[in-house]
């Protein structure tokens, strides 16, 4: 379903995986890769959203670094995709986010939703505070926190797991009492329980997570 783009952003041009629905779209949503690159889950996600009727966009970020990157799940690639997340820093992938929005506001969708998962939920909240996507659905995003003072100027969503050692829930209920018009879930589930290519997927929460999302980005994007 999906092809290879390139995309001119402020920090640079860049690749990005583009999946296009049939018929007319009903908007389109920023797709934003975990530590591991575009790889195949984020592709999968991607087709999926434009199977839902959505023209979808994820953007290779680490082509800022090195093309092609595309990491599984073992120790060994986390530590790879760490390393690559230190030297990219944030300023970058929010600038390649406005230009993945702009992309596809060009390509005729009129309103763009942002999502992402672990890496990429703490993008999509900055996208959410530093940009104007019409709605943001953030998954497990371990530097939200980091970054908890800033305000959100797009309706947003989060979703965490409750048993995610790399996120406490102290830090995901401070985050939902400074900001109470952000709708925070939890789920009884591990980090990086929406991949159904790791270990610590969770098929329900999964399921619940991706409905609420929808339904999210149906109310503010189409």
């Amino acid at each position: 379903m999906g092809e290879d783009i390139r995309l001119k952003s402020a920090a640079g041009e860049i690749g990005a995986y583009l999946a296009i629905p049939r018929g007319t779209p009903r908007g389109g949503i920023v797709v934003i890769q975990e530590i591991f690159g575009v790889n195949h889950h984020i592709k999968a996600v991607t087709d999926k959203f434009a199977a839902d009727g959505y023209i979808a966009l994820a953007p290779r970020f680490f082509d800022h670094i090195k093309t092609g990157i595309e990491l599984g799940y073992t120790p060994d690639t986390i530590a790879e995709g760490r390393k690559y997340v230190t030297e990219l820093g944030l300023d970058k992938p929010v600038q390649d986010v406005d230009a993945a929005i702009a992309e596809l506001k060009k390509r005729g969708a009129k309103k763009v939703a942002v999502t992402g998962f672990c890496w990429g939920g703490t993008i999509t909240w900055l996208s959410a505070t530093r940009l104007a996507p019409d709605a943001a659905i953030a998954y497990y995003g371990g530097g939200i926190y980091g970054t908890k003072n800033e305000k959100p100027k797009a309706p947003t969503m989060m979703h965490f797991g409750d048993k995610d050692m790399h996120i406490p829930m102290e830090h995901v209920n401070e985050i939902r009492k400074l900001h109470p018009d952000v709708q925070v879930f939890d789920y009884p589930a591990d980090h990086g329980f929406h991949c159904d290519e790791r270990g610590s997927y969770d098929a329900a929460a999964s399921k619940q997570a991706m409905g609420r999302t929808l339904e999210f980005v149906k109310k503010h994007v189409g």
